[in-house]
């Protein structure tokens, strides 16, 4: 792994405290409606800073990074936010209920050498899926405005010993040093760790270990091309703190650590209808209809195991029918895919990519003309897109035409694929809950 550093984090109320009403949720996964309802309840939001723009997947009027840099800097001279005097890095707990259990997870905020992506003899940084121009484009325009990094990187490592887990749960046994709860009902606690040994100790436990991006691709990509920018104009020493990375690390054994799908809701095609559909795609998939809502046909694609490895749900957003779909032959994409691993072509979120909207909605239903995409990750917010409204992951009046129900990609296939080199489609994961943005941000200036 590149090395692990304590770091002067930026906080709101000097690290202390409860902060609920200042932070936010990642700005990915955020309307427009969203971000008034927290600015309402606390103009001092992070939100104003870290989604100047929306929706951010895609580059907005210079005035609105020019906007979110003059309030980062109105809130700094104010002290409601202050840089920490002491270097330090943060165990970080999330406690959230699902159903009937509490469930924990527990990572580390630090920051490391920012390296370009790929392997490396002692640990490299590894990502897992594809990213989009607009979003980078967003992102950099706000770090440049702002010279800070507003929201931490997620990334996973091994630890098959647990020495690492051990020793931030270690920390955990005293009164944590700052909270805050998101509108999720997510509890998020910090505990600030200063002292020399402690951190010493977490550096040896990571050492050589893998770092794989969780969430956060389009960041860290912006962040290496950031330091580019500097580097071009010969603004980034050796010491320059642009050179490292804020991260949140957690354990892939971590009992805490989830994922959830992303489903996808496709909208835009001139010659959609669903029978049209099921007809385009006679020869490439199979169908098993399924009466019902959306819910439905979600238990359904889980509880439907003996139609195979590979299926996912199709729900027609007009007339409410849907079915569960499986390719018609084995393998389906090892024709046009021979060179990824089987961990790849196996993946439903690929099989829908390539299969379903390449081979049949593109060419036979769009007149070879690209879909448009939104990527939900809840029944319910797929049902909001239904009824035409806009989220954090697209959508709009008369948007969706046809929703496409997935199942979570396995960790176990996030870690292979990583290892190989090869990149999911976008939006292949959604480990949950997030990190929530504003409990820490690093200057890069």
């Amino acid at each position: 792994m590149p090395n692990v550093y304590a770091f002067h984090a930026v906080q709101f109320s000097s690290g202390g405290g409860d902060v609920s009403s200042r932070v936010a949720p990642p700005y990915d996964v955020l309307s427009a409606a969203q971000k008034a309802a927290m600015l309402q309840s606390d103009a001092r939001n992070i939100v104003a800073i870290d989604l100047p723009h929306t929706p951010a997947k895609e580059l907005g009027p210079s005035s609105a990074y020019d906007a979110a840099s003059t309030t980062f800097e109105a809130w700094l001279a104010d002290g409601t936010l202050s840089a920490r005097a002491t270097p330090a890095i943060f165990a970080y707990r999330q406690t959230y209920a699902q159903g009937t259990r509490t469930i924990e997870r527990t990572g580390m905020a630090c920051t490391i050498d920012l390296v370009p992506f790929g392997p490396r003899a002692d640990g490299g940084v590894l990502p897992h899926e594809e990213t989009f121009s607009g979003p980078k484009e967003d992102r950099l325009a706000l770090m440049k405005a702002t010279r800070a990094q507003m929201s931490p990187i997620f990334g996973l490592h091994a630890d098959e010993g647990g020495k690492a887990s051990r020793l931030v749960r270690s920390v955990m046994s005293r009164a944590a040093d700052q909270t805050a709860r998101t509108p999720d009902g997510v509890l998020h606690e910090l505990w600030t760790i200063s002292d020399d040994a402690t951190i010493h100790a977490y550096r040896n436990a990571l050492a050589g270990e893998d770092v794989f991006v969780a969430d956060g691709h389009h960041r860290y990509n912006t962040a290496l091309n950031y330091l580019k920018h500097l580097e071009s104009s010969g603004g980034a020493p050796a010491d320059h703190p642009a050179r490292r990375c804020m991260f949140v690390l957690i354990s892939m054994s971590d009992p805490g650590l989830e994922i959830w799908p992303t489903h996808r809701v496709l909208g835009g095609m001139k010659d959609y209808s669903y029978d049209a559909l099921l007809s385009a795609g006679g020869s490439l998939l199979r169908y098993e209809p399924i009466a019902g809502d959306l819910s439905a046909l979600e238990r359904a694609m889980h509880d439907l195991s003996g139609m195979g490895p590979i299926r996912f749900g199709l729900y027609d957003i007009s007339t409410k029918r849907g079915c569960v779909a499986i390719p018609a032959f084995a393998d389906p994409l090892a024709k046009r895919f021979g060179d990824k691993p089987a961990a790849w072509r196996s993946l439903d979120v690929a099989v829908v990519q390539h299969l379903l909207v390449e081979e049949i909605c593109q060419p036979k239903l769009n007149a070879r003309q690209p879909v448009t995409w939104a990527f939900p990750h809840t029944i319910a917010e797929v049902e909001e897109l239904a009824r035409g409204s806009e989220t954090g992951s697209g959508g709009g009046n008369g948007f969706a035409q046809l929703a496409v129900i997935v199942r979570p990609t396995p960790l176990s296939a996030v870690r292979d694929i990583s290892r190989a080199g090869v990149l999911m489609p976008q939006k292949s994961t959604f480990f949950y809950p997030k990190l929530a943005t504003g409990l820490f941000v690093h200057l890069v200036r």
